[in-house]
């Protein structure tokens, strides 16, 4: 399974998670073959943190939880798509339902216009994190 994936020159593999339920994309994340193979073994997901260089067991901190339903991979075998079921009802480390909260709205006499903030946090990342 692992031999079919295309991992870019860091090892890693770009994998959209959506909610299996709503069909919300609800963050994109990167998986190493390690993070994959956990995720496929455990049922749960397991992507890999570029920023801290490890595995990183979505939850473990935050306690919001992702079940796998489905994995896919695309016609090049270079990005996963993976349906879950969201527990804790929060994605994002912002405390949102995902990450996508962000949509550009137009600005009268501007062409470029503004990121606007259309998602609510649902839960106090403080609160999340032990920072509170």
């Amino acid at each position: 399974m692992i031999d079919e994936v295309q991992f870019n020159s860091d090892g890693l593999v770009p994998v959209i998670t959506q909610d299996a339920s709503t069909g919300q994309v609800l963050m994109f994340a990167w998986m190493s073959a390690e993070a994959l193979s956990e995720t496929v073994s455990t049922g749960r997901a397991v992507y890999f943190s570029r920023s801290r260089q490890k595995l990183w067991r979505k939850g473990e901190s935050s306690g919001n939880t992702q079940a796998v339903t489905s994995l896919q991979l695309d016609c090049d075998g270079d990005v996963i798509l993976m349906k879950v079921e969201q527990h804790g009802g929060v994605a994002c480390h912002t405390g949102r339902a995902h990450c996508f909260y962000r949509t550009l709205e137009p600005v009268a006499g501007e062409s470029s216009g503004k990121w606007m903030i259309t998602e609510s946090v649902i839960k106090n990342p403080d609160d999340m994190y032990g920072r509170g």
